[in-house]
């Protein structure tokens, strides 16, 4: 992020505007509609004094020279300055805007591409209730309020979303401002009504624990689902293997702890993560536990189920997109073909206990798809039990690093040469996560990047 995104208050705040014409128009005009005073200089460009005071200056003379000597004249005189189309010049930008009254979304590009800024708005502005800014105002008549009846942070967080997502916010943006208020006084006092019983009996009325899937690494394949629980969460446990593109989407103050392991190094064992999702949800926090792919698929979902459900507490389980799927899509291999694969299976090269399992290797015969999770460290043993249970050393094999992520990367061989594609030089001892696809269709790999290759040269 180049530009830091900022609402500037220029309520009765003086606001230079350099030039004439068309642009310089359009910028006076939307610093009135914020509340400024506009001072119009239609000359003497370079005089300093003419800029010292103002909130902020606009520069729209349309001639280059001129531009650079009001823009040197205004940041002489400590005033951020705005030319039009010259970003280069410019210590602030202009986003594209739409404008809910008090709702306001801004748009930006870094100047790059406004025309995409442009057609960003046009979408917003067709999707966002022309209405919005009444609900924003309703919210605020009511903030003292709630802040001084509803003490706990969440059950204040819990009343705001059924505001902005409830029968209030349905009847305000259909124009019924009375009713809505009406209905938002009933949510307020049923919310106080709660609170004041949970304190009386002395408990915490318990939170809930989400298991959700990240998906194996873009952040857009995150389902709606898990994208709307990252807003709501009090506390994401998320595994090492969660990118921080997806970490990002969460609500800015939700606390984020990171447990899990990567390469054997644990940083919380698995009953410790049980205990500390069991602590939080007592103690009325909604917490989502965050695992890479899906949560059921390899990844220890159904402990951390059973440890909530002995302990009586609520959960949920938000299924994702597991790495089998995503990287294999990712990477143009169909895990089935009709002429190649009628089967896949998913596998881990080693059981949580250590020990190997000895049935799936068997397996990677004719028509079949092994897809191995966590088999990096374990690429030559891999190999060796492959072998050793029919399979030709001139299987196809795919290690797919990073998938779905734009430091993707693919390497494709034979079985034979396993433990050679997942080392050095193709992948390094700081390398991703892997996924190693065995069978005749991860040879599709290497076709698919084939179109790629040949534009390139």
């Amino acid at each position: 992020m180049r530009h830091l995104p900022l609402f500037f208050d220029l309520q009765d705040r003086r606001v230079v505007v350099v030039g004439q014409g068309p642009a310089a128009a359009r910028r006076a005009a939307l610093a009135r509609s914020a509340g400024a005073e506009v001072e119009r200089l239609e000359a003497g460009f370079d005089d300093v004094e003419a800029y010292r005071g103002a909130a902020a200056a606009f520069v729209a003379t349309g001639d280059a020279d001129a531009d650079a000597t009001a823009a040197r004249a205004a940041r002489s005189a400590a005033v951020p300055v705005n030319v039009v189309d010259r970003p280069a010049l410019c210590d602030f930008i202009m986003p594209a805007i739409v404008d809910r009254d008090d709702v306001v979304v801004a748009i930006s590009t870094g100047g790059a591409a406004p025309v995409l800024a442009t057609v960003l708005r046009q979408r917003l502005e067709a999707i966002l209730p022309e209405r919005l800014g009444a609900l924003a105002r309703l919210a605020k008549s009511f903030r003292a309020q709630v802040g001084a009846l509803i003490a706990e942070p969440p059950h204040r967080r819990t009343l705001w979303r059924r505001l902005v997502e409830g029968p209030a916010a349905q009847l305000v943006l259909a124009g019924d401002d009375a009713g809505a208020r009406r209905v938002m006084l009933g949510e307020l006092d049923a919310a106080r009504r709660r609170e004041q019983d949970a304190a009386r009996r002395g408990a915490t009325p318990p939170g809930i624990a989400h298991i959700v899937g990240a998906g194996p690494g873009d952040p857009d394949l995150l389902t709606l689902r898990a994208a709307q629980l990252l807003q709501e969460a009090d506390a994401i446990l998320h595994d090492d293997l969660v990118p921080p593109a997806i970490l990002a989407r969460a609500r800015r103050d939700a606390e984020l702890v990171a447990v899990g392991k990567r390469n054997g190094r644990v940083r919380w064992t698995q009953a410790e993560i049980d205990a500390e999702l069991v602590r939080r949800v007592r103690a009325g926090q909604t917490v989502v536990r965050l695992k890479a792919g899906d949560p059921f698929v390899f990844g220890r979902g159904g402990e951390e189920v059973e440890a909530l459900r002995r302990a009586g507490l609520p959960v949920a389980v938000v299924p994702g997109i597991t790495a089998a799927l995503g990287c294999a899509a990712s990477a143009g291999i169909p895990l089935t073909h009709r002429r190649l694969a009628s089967a896949v299976t998913f596998v881990t090269a080693r059981r949580a206990d250590g020990r190997q399992d000895e049935r799936w290797p068997a397996l990677a015969a004719e028509g079949h798809t092994l897809a191995i999770y966590m088999g990096a460290t374990e690429a030559a043993s891999v190999r060796h039990r492959l072998l050793a249970a029919g399979a030709s050393p001139s299987t196809p094999v795919a290690i797919v690093e990073n998938g779905t992520r734009p430091d993707e990367r693919v390497s494709t061989g034979p079985l034979g040469d396993l433990a050679r594609l997942v080392v050095p030089p193709t992948f390094r001892g700081d390398a991703g996560p892997i996924l190693i696809i065995v069978g005749e269709v991860a040879a599709l790999a290497a076709a698919a990047a084939q179109p790629l290759l040949a534009e390139a040269s």
